[in-house]
């Protein structure tokens, strides 16, 4: 019995010893040591202007460093501190806020959305009557990304830009499948705004910013400007040259991803999520909102692990993608906007958080670094992440130009326009949207979209091209960006289709009048009587607004677009236009569809 008992204690003593060795904090510092080759030659095989990173355990910064330029021409490095714009890394501060709110008992997220912004209106009485706030938050509402609606026709109107959804085709149904959405954050940003009377700017900046001593960060694009220490947006062109973007203002769309920031502050930012919402022991998230932001809600996609096995699921929280990386639970949320990408994610079982932001468009080397860092961190054996990438997309661009040289072109040779360059010039509209001028200069076709000048050159049919007007943007190889014109019965030009990058199915954007404002004084020659086969037709003032009264037909309201021409608001292709003489009208022809009729002054 003696002898048994010793061997309890002896084993539950080694079990101890061993469970306490399996506890002991690794020396992570140390596992970083000399990991800066790496990530030097990540710069190099990446094409990166810069990049900046941070390294978190717990509540403490462990590692800090920039590597690259900031400023490529003038040389200047990055910093930990060098502002980079983090795109929808910002997603997880704009749901974080409504965390917030339901703990002060201001909403719950299971909510309708429209409970709380009754401005938001979906196409359909179901998704009014059924989509939730936690719905928005985790993208599964049913609408695909609309994201050019916002992109190319950017404002800094939010009320403006938040319209456009009731015009936006679900392609899904509610909670069906997982469908990333901008507007969606939007939404929320705007209920924040609607709760606190303070715009989503002030929510960020008082709810997080200051207290989590994040002094360099900001939400504005112009302010990021200015700032002696931040990074310039660019780009790799088709010569693997990196090249230098413009800023893009996206303040309208902030809520989704306006924020800009630096590698340090936002080392405050995920440690604050790895300690359960408290920064230096003050909870500044909902512990119990960390918990459910940091869990599953939805599925983003399913099938079995892929050429990584130990690399498995993806699912999404409030604001945060979710996955396995190598046997360790991730939350992370990329982010990309013009000249810009990052990485924000924290492993909350090892309590290890990681930062990279650089300044280069669409890069994969935020994925590539943090990658490196995971798998050093950790132990694990190391994986070529960075000559993994490389090669692939040495892969992709071989197949692409394997595939560009043998394809047969969609483009049919030696056709002409229906009609004439005059013809095309018009505004065009979509409500999903908005709406685009084509003017005729010369013999050329201009627009503006996404904020650039384009001209438009003729491809095939009535099909055109966008061809920039900067030299040094002009592609003659590759996919076009196409604009297709439509006609109505009557042979005019009525629409133009754009592939908006919308699933299934080309944008319509209709022809509008391009209205012309006319005092009363300039409308009233055109009011009287007009007599059309024995029938007295009635043009009148109401207001500054000509209308038109034809005997048992409700009376027409007309918009003016020029040349004394009038179109009827109630329908596409019905118009009046007045022949002038001596400053008054002395006849008016009737345009419809099924032909031209002429009536005569009284």
């Amino acid at each position: 019995m003696k002898q048994i008992l010793t061997f309890l204690l002896i084993t539950t003593c080694t079990l101890t010893a061993v469970s306490q060795s399996k506890t002991k904090t690794p020396d992570y510092s140390k596992r970083l040591s000399g990991v800066e080759k790496e990530l030097e030659k990540v710069l190099e095989d990446q094409k990166v202007a810069g990049y900046s990173v941070a390294v978190v355990y717990k509540d403490k910064v462990i590692y800090s460093k920039g590597f690259g330029y900031r400023d490529v021409a003038n040389k200047k490095p990055v910093t930990p501190n060098t502002l980079f714009a983090i795109g929808s890394s910002s997603k997880a501060f704009t749901a974080a806020v409504l965390g917030q709110l339901e703990k002060e008992g201001k909403l719950k997220l299971d909510d309708l959305a429209r409970t709380h912004l009754p401005k938001l209106e979906f196409k359909y009485d179901y998704m009014n009557t059924g989509i939730t706030i936690r719905d928005m938050m985790c993208h599964r509402t049913g609408l695909s990304r609309f994201d050019y609606s916002w992109y190319m026709f950017n404002t800094g109107n939010r009320d403006s830009l938040i319209q456009r959804v009731k015009y936006m085709e679900p392609n899904a149904k509610l909670r069906q499948k997982w469908q990333y959405n901008n507007f969606m954050f939007l939404a929320q940003g705007m209920i924040a705004e609607k709760i606190t009377e303070k715009t989503w700017e002030e929510n960020i900046r008082e709810r997080f910013f200051k207290p989590l001593n994040m002094t360099h960060s900001n939400t504005d694009i112009f302010a990021t400007e200015k700032d002696p220490d931040a990074s310039l947006p660019y780009a790799v062109d088709e010569k693997k040259e990196i090249k230098k973007l413009d800023y893009y203002n996206i303040n309208g769309m902030g809520p989704a991803g306006s924020i800009n920031s630096c590698a340090n502050d936002m080392a405050n930012w995920v440690s604050t999520w790895i300690m359960g919402g408290k920064f230096k022991g003050e909870e500044i998230i909902p512990a119990s909102y960390v918990r459910e932001a940091s869990s599953s809600q939805m599925v983003v996609s399913g099938g079995q692990p892929g050429a990584h096995p130990d690399i498995q699921f993806k699912n999404y929280g409030l604001g945060w993608f979710l996955e396995s990386y190598r046997g360790h639970y991730l939350v992370e949320h990329g982010g990309n906007i013009d000249g810009f990408s990052a990485s924000v994610g924290f492993y909350p079982s090892d309590s290890i958080g990681i930062v990279v932001l650089t300044n280069q468009n669409g890069s994969s080397a935020t994925e590539i670094v943090r990658n490196i860092l995971s798998d050093k961190l950790f132990g694990l054996a190391p994986v070529p992440w960075n000559a993994d990438a490389k090669k692939a997309q040495e892969e992709m661009e071989e197949m692409l130009k394997k595939a560009e040289n043998s394809k047969d072109t969609v483009q049919v040779k030696n056709t002409k326009p229906s009609h004439a360059l005059a013809d095309y010039a018009g505004l065009y509209g979509n409500p999903a949207f908005s709406e685009f001028l084509i003017t005729l200069k010369n013999d050329t076709l201009f627009t503006t979209i996404a904020g650039e000048k384009a001209w438009l050159k003729h491809y095939h049919y009535d099909v055109f091209s966008f061809e920039s007007t900067d030299p040094q943007d002009q592609q003659e190889d590759g996919e076009k960006f196409l604009i297709n014109f439509g006609t109505a019965n009557n042979g005019k030009i009525e629409s133009a289709s754009i592939d908006m990058n919308e699933p299934g199915k080309s944008t319509v954007f209709e022809r509008r009048p391009i209205k012309v404002n006319l005092s009363g004084d300039d409308l009233s020659k055109y009011a009287g009587d007009y007599e059309l086969e024995g029938v007295t037709i009635k043009i009148y003032l109401k207001g500054t607004t000509l209308m038109v009264s034809v005997p048992g037909q409700p009376d027409y309201e007309t918009v003016s677009v020029g040349n004394d021409t009038f179109d009827l608001t109630f329908a596409k292709g019905y118009s009046v236009k007045f022949t002038v003489e001596n400053r008054i009208a002395k006849a008016v022809t009737f345009v419809q569809p099924n032909g031209n009729f002429t009536a005569k002054r009284k």
